[in-house]
């Protein structure tokens, strides 16, 4: 079945339009992504925070303090956020792709829709 831009889209298998959208993969994508990311930025908030306590240093040991913790959340807050993003959009390629992403409201079909 393919769609076409514009057009409501029908169940193939009772015409009903009462349709939603599943997005399995984007939602599994997003939390195993900001997952990951959130691991890597931890693991690289090592240099997040060297590199704040170099700044922080310039207002002294509590500034120093300060700028290594505020570099080590940021970092990990980074990578949380591009993680999530890119598992976001890889799961989107699952869902069009792979998965049936297309659930019927009145018949319960699910059913994937080709864009040719």
């Amino acid at each position: 079945m393919s769609h076409f831009p514009g057009r409501p889209m029908a169940c193939p298998k009772c015409n009903s339009f009462n349709i939603e959208t599943l997005n399995r993969g984007r939602r599994v994508g997003s939390a195993v992504g900001a997952a990951a990311g959130s691991v890597g930025g931890f693991f690289s908030a090592l240099s997040g925070a060297r590199a704040g306590a170099m700044v922080g240093a310039i207002a002294g040991p509590v500034g120093s303090a300060v700028g290594g913790f505020l570099g080590a959340v940021f970092a990990g807050i980074a990578g949380g956020t591009v993680g999530g993003m890119a598992g976001s959009a890889l799961g989107d390629v699952v869902d069009s792709n792979v998965l049936d992403n297309y659930h019927c409201l009145r018949c319960d079909h699910t059913f994937s829709v080709s864009q040719d």
